[in-house]
């Protein structure tokens, strides 16, 4: 009987965990489609280096905090499933894109907040339900949270709480949807050395020095730290994890 080619599908996956998560799951065998909001050109090179990897590989432009636009992107991903796989449905679906923001509870605007929401909240909610037909029984979703959601760091209020609703919601969706074999898991990573927040971990090394002391494994987080981690849960050795927050964190605040 021949079997379907494995395929993700990676939100944001023009940088950062995005980009090196798109990358370790090409190396596990599995094509990835990668979604980018603005950068085309980042984008682009994912493709290159999964091309390049023996994957095959495509992207698609995604705004995923305007649900108007979600018909639209799946139309766009149903066309790309047909004509480069020959395929309906994909296998995976990795909840990535996302910001940072830095600023206390009592500076918080109403502008931020809805950004926050409608990116890292509302967006995951109801791209997974536009796309939860495509996903193949099976399949796997993993929702992006951070480690923000069990220690607290001053600043981080409102973005740690969108990412506490989806770690309720990743329960809820395997819940629902684990009748149809399809597991949901959130990856909460700690502090990472990305351009995520503006960079603010990577290019501060008063920061990194801090994290690293308050560290098991001693050191600030590195996106090649993440990819695999997500990449494994899409996996058949860790197929009866399912519903669970893990922490990538290298033992961060213990």
């Amino acid at each position: 009987m021949e079997t379907t080619q494995k395929i993700a599908l990676v939100t944001g996956g023009s940088r950062g965990l995005g980009r090196n998560t798109a990358i370790a799951l090409s190396n596990k065998g599995i094509d990835v489609i990668v979604t980018y909001h603005t950068r085309k050109e980042e984008a682009d090179s994912v493709v290159k280096e999964i091309v390049g990897n023996g994957r095959k590989a495509a992207a698609l432009q995604l705004d995923t905090g305007n649900v108007s636009s979600f018909e639209a992107f799946e139309s766009q991903l149903s066309n790309i499933l047909k004509e480069n796989w020959n395929q309906e449905h994909f296998d995976f679906l990795i909840n990535n894109a996302g910001f940072g923001l830095n600023a206390p509870l009592a500076q918080t605007t109403e502008a931020q907040f809805d950004n926050l929401m409608n990116v890292h909240f509302k967006g995951v909610f109801f791209l997974t339900q536009k796309l939860i037909s495509r996903i193949a029984d099976n399949g796997r979703i993993i929702n992006l949270s951070t480690g923000l959601t069990r220690f607290a760091l001053e600043g981080y209020g409102a973005y740690a709480a969108m990412k506490g609703a989806i770690e309720i919601l990743t329960k809820y969706m395997a819940k629902e949807w684990g009748r149809r074999g399809i597991r949901v898991n959130a990856v909460a990573p700690g502090a990472i050395a990305t351009d995520f927040g503006g960079g603010a971990v990577r290019d501060n090394e008063g920061i990194q020095e801090f994290i690293g002391s308050q560290t098991a494994l001693g050191r600030v987080g590195e996106a090649n730290d993440i990819g695999g981690v997500v990449a494994s849960l899409c996996t058949a050795d860790l197929g009866w994890v399912n519903a669970q927050r893990i922490e990538a964190s290298g033992g961060m605040f213990l």
